[in-house]
């Protein structure tokens, strides 16, 4: 349907975007425009489940294949709490670091033919002409911030900070670990993706931030500061950051950003100019390779443009309500972690796990854990934890809309 496309950032949706486009029709003109030199991207780690992999293969699978054969895997979840520990088994996750998932990519993207245009700003005022023009340009998307008054846009800042390291300690799990300081808790989450390399996201509460002087350190400081705080996780290896244009360390706060709508015209949202859900549950990317699926599949089946727009906003907007519930209520655990922190390690590691859940934050956390345990036993309480659980959900979810109408 789409002759000439546009895509601008050059993120893991827009990258795939092109490339599952290129597949349906190799005779498509598309280029990927992204601000920032190529390999300069910031991040570290990106997880991922099976699901997701399987999808890939489906869809493509020669950068499926070097997806996975550059990832690392984990079954178990570790949790450290003060001076114990509790180790579970889980899920299969995989961990890949962000600058090779873009580079497989983008390699793809170019043998099929993508033009890739590196070191190219582009600006609402001047976009470039397109039958499709693609807004993958992040959660600070200039494309859709120009119209943001059609898109219905609102952004919401979280109330914890927290910063985004690497470190040379390769986790053997997904590794929690929680640290009671004189001004409060801190915490962090550390994951594996590569063989040399781990994730460690941290985050505090706002005072426990400024009580122990983060909020007005240099970044050697800071980083000196959590590597003596989880010297336990790490083994003595360090932290590494991402300095700031002042020197100082990229400390943020997480911004939920959702949309009334996710196109206009020819312009449409993908990935985090779309939406964004709180990090602690690791399907930010998934999400938006998820959005990239659902683009070219209605791209693909709809009669026109407009109706395949239409098509893919209603199927995400639908699947995406579950994904930012849980990731409501996950960000919501971490900011209420002292109602869950003194419990025995075992009941607190599975209320961790039970995080997303829209019943946790009504009932009190032992009396929670014993029912979660009983309902492992008993079918009649299962029903109603999938009948109720949902129900709470989908009414939270419109509160939340009406709050902010």
């Amino acid at each position: 349907m789409c002759v000439k496309v546009a895509c601008v950032g050059g993120g893991p949706a827009g990258l795939y975007l092109s490339i599952l486009l290129k597949r349906q029709d190799p005779a498509h003109d598309i280029t990927v425009y992204e601000r920032n030199p190529e390999g300069s991207t910031y991040g570290w780690g990106v997880t991922y489940w099976r699901g997701l992999l399987d999808q890939l293969h489906a869809r493509d699978p020669e950068s499926a294949r070097a997806v996975e054969e550059s990832s690392v895997r984990w079954n178990q979840g570790v949790a450290h709490v003060r001076d114990l520990s509790t180790r579970q088994p889980g899920d299969v996750g995989h961990g890949i670091g962000r600058h090779r998932l873009l580079e497989i990519l983008a390699d793809r993207a170019r043998t099929l033919g993508v033009r890739l245009e590196f070191e190219h700003g582009v600006t609402a005022e001047d976009p470039p002409e397109a039958d499709l023009l693609v807004a993958a340009d992040g959660v600070h998307s200039a494309l859709r911030t120009h119209h943001a008054g059609h898109f219905g846009t609102d952004l919401t800042a979280g109330r914890n900070p927290y910063i985004w390291l690497g470190t040379t300690q390769v986790f053997d799990s997904f590794t929690f670990a929680f640290v009671e300081t004189d001004h409060g808790w801190i915490w962090c989450y550390g994951y594996p993706f590569s063989s040399e390399r781990s994730t460690c996201v941290v985050e505090c509460a706002p005072e426990t931030w400024a009580g122990l002087g983060l909020d007005r350190a240099s970044e050697a400081d800071g980083l000196a500061r959590l590597e003596k705080l989880f010297a336990h996780i790490l083994d003595g290896r360090p932290l590494i950051g991402r300095a700031s244009a002042d020197g100082g360390a990229q400390w943020l706060t997480f911004r939920t950003l959702i949309n009334r709508t996710w196109y206009r015209d020819r312009l449409v949202l993908l990935g985090d100019a779309a939406h964004t859900t709180h990090y602690s549950i690791g399907a930010g990317t998934t999400l938006a390779l998820e959005d990239a699926f659902a683009l070219a599949d209605s791209l693909r089946e709809c009669a026109d443009l407009p109706q395949a727009l239409a098509h893919y906003e209603r199927q995400r907007k639908a699947a995406l309500l579950s994904a930012q519930s849980a990731a409501r209520y996950s960000a919501h655990w971490y900011e209420n972690l002292t109602r869950y922190i003194h419990l025995p390690p075992e009941q607190m590691f599975a209320l961790l796990g039970q995080r997303h859940s829209p019943l946790l934050p009504y009932v009190p956390p032992q009396l929670y854990y014993r029912l979660d345990r009983a309902a492992g036993r008993m079918e009649a309480l299962r029903r109603f934890k999938r009948w109720l659980g949902p129900k709470l959900a989908r009414t939270a979810h419109a509160r939340a809309l009406t709050a902010r109408e």
